[in-house]
C-alpha cells in the first residue's frame, strides 16, 4: 500500500466502544506495545466490521501532529501521546520536517511551521512528545 502520509502503522484492534454517532477504537501496533486510539463514525466501524482481533492499518498525517518539548507538568486532551527522540530536523521552505524515533521503536514524522520549530529549538537528540487527537487517526482494513 502506498499513501501520501508517512506515519503508517499496522496493528490489531484491542477494543471497539460503540457510541451513538462515533466509535472509539483502540489499536495495538504490531511493532511494539504502542497503542493508538481512533475515533471514527459508527457507520465506518460497521462497514469495516471492526471488532477485537481485526488487523488494521492506521495512518496519521504529518501535519496533524503537535510536538511538545518540556511539558512542565501539563496534561493534554489528546488521546494519543507518543514519546520519542528527535532523529533529524529538515527545513523544507514553508515547513519543517521533524523525524522522531518513538520509545516503541517506530518512526514518526511531524511537519511543523518553521517559527514553531525555531521557538521549540528542536535539535537532534531532543526528547519530545508527539500529540494527535483520536479523530485524526485514519483506519483501514484489507478487503
Amino acid at each position: 500500500m502506498k499513501t501520501s502520509a508517512r506515519n503508517k502503522y499496522f496493528g490489531t484492534v484491542l477494543s471497539v466502544k460503540n457510541g451513538m454517532v462515533n466509535d472509539e477504537v483502540e489499536i495495538l501496533l504490531d511493532s511494539s506495545s504502542t497503542r493508538v486510539t481512533a475515533i471514527i463514525t459508527s457507520a465506518a466501524s460497521k462497514s469495516m466490521t471492526l471488532k477485537t482481533g481485526t488487523q488494521v492499518v492506521t495512518i496519521i498525517k504529518e501535519e496533524w501532529i503537535i510536538l511538545v518539548k518540556d511539558e512542565e507538568g501539563y496534561r493534554f486532551s489528546s488521546r494519543n501521546c507518543f514519546l520519542g527522540t528527535v532523529v533529524s530536523v529538515k527545513q523544507l521552505g514553508a515547513s519543517t520536517e521533524v523525524h522522531m524515533r518513538l520509545l516503541g521503536g517506530e518512526s514518526l514524522i511531524a511537519i511543523v511551521p518553521p517559527d514553531a520549530a525555531k521557538g521549540l529549538d528542536i535539535k537532534t537528540g531532543d526528547k519530545m512528545s508527539a500529540h494527535f487527537k483520536a479523530p485524526m487517526v485514519l483506519i483501514g482494513v484489507k478487503v
